[in-house]
């Protein structure tokens, strides 16, 4: 009681304009995220490419060059996100957020494409040996790269999932692959300096593996956005508010879908067959109303309200052979 009081009495508002804010509020969080890891990963290739200069390292030169290109990733996403910010048309009519799931795509794209580098570097350095000079240079630029690729990681992925944002999860996913590569670096300039020159391109094909590892994990994140697929216990918890609520007797069809980064629901309620259309139509507000405040990311809810009895009256009867089946 004490919590519903608290709620009327906070000013808040449920409009179209206000659910637009909050999104905007989340693409801005994911633009000052790409900024911010563009600049790391910038400074870090360049810091790398000194070294470059007077060590004469191919692998190094390598991270450097795919650091670079790495950096170049935060562009689709940008306008991604950007396109997001656009009010829905009436072409478009859920707006422009599924953008960042073709972003996804070409994220996952770059992420096989560093696999595939990463894998015919070390493939060709086990065919032709390099020596490499300034060891101790080349193992620090290393450790540079690592450290910039895994800070960014971890910035993209916990603000990608704090939004509800996969395709900026999968970026970050993308520059840990990156840290892989800088630490596949280290380690072979430290195997050339104890006198073991196979040992940078054996590492490099063990951070291929890695590489591949996180690249499933991207590419399934992204296929699930692709789908629509939401996680089951979205669903448990939408039908927990719906059931909770007063006035619905019966909570029906429940689906969700993710837009970008929010999440949409349509759901089917059962009510009283007694109540007139605006007692009805109370009970249906009251459920999106709860369901806007209770389940995180969530934007907008259509809700159905359904006439419960008299009994043995089947009020869509007329439909019952178009009506797909609910989720199971």
């Amino acid at each position: 009681m004490r919590a519903r009081v608290a709620h009327i009495l906070t000013p808040h508002s449920h409009d179209s304009a206000d659910r637009t804010d909050t999104a905007l509020e989340s693409s801005s969080r994911g633009m000052r995220v790409l900024g911010v890891s563009f600049v790391v990963l910038v400074v870090t290739a360049f810091a790398q490419a000194v070294v470059v200069a007077f060590s004469g390292s191919v692998a190094l030169l390598g991270d450097t060059l795919h650091n670079f290109a790495d950096a170049l990733t935060a562009i689709p996403l940008a306008i991604a996100f950007w396109l997001g910010r656009r009010v829905a048309t009436r072409r478009f009519t859920y707006g422009y957020g599924k953008a960042e799931d073709l972003a996804g795509l070409v994220i996952v794209g770059i992420i096989a494409a560093s696999a595939v580098f990463a894998g015919y570097e070390a493939v060709g350095r086990l065919v032709t040996p390099k020596d490499v000079h300034a060891l101790g240079w080349v193992a620090a630029a290393g450790l540079i790269g690592f450290a910039g690729n895994e800070w960014v990681a971890r910035y993209r992925i916990r603000v990608g999932r704090e939004i509800g944002s996969a395709a900026l999860v999968a970026d970050g996913l993308h520059a840990r692959t990156d840290g892989f590569t800088s630490l596949a670096v280290l380690l072979g300039a430290g195997g050339a300096a104890l006198g073991f020159p196979i040992a940078d391109p054996i590492i490099g094909l063990l951070i291929t593996v890695a590489i591949c590892l996180v690249l499933r994990d991207a590419a399934r994140e992204i296929y699930h956005r692709l789908m629509d697929a939401v996680d089951p216990a979205l669903l448990d918890q939408v039908e927990a508010v719906l059931a909770a609520t007063p006035g619905v007797r019966r909570v029906g069809s429940v689906r969700m879908r993710w837009v970008g980064h929010v999440l949409r629901a349509e759901v089917e309620i059962a009510v009283d067959h007694r109540l007139s259309l605006i007692e009805a139509h109370a009970v249906a507000v009251e459920a999106e109303h709860r369901l806007i405040h209770q389940v995180s990311r969530l934007r907008a809810a259509t809700v159905h309200a359904d006439p419960d009895g008299p009994r043995g009256a089947d009020h869509h009867a007329s439909l019952t052979g178009h009506r797909e089946p609910s989720p199971a």
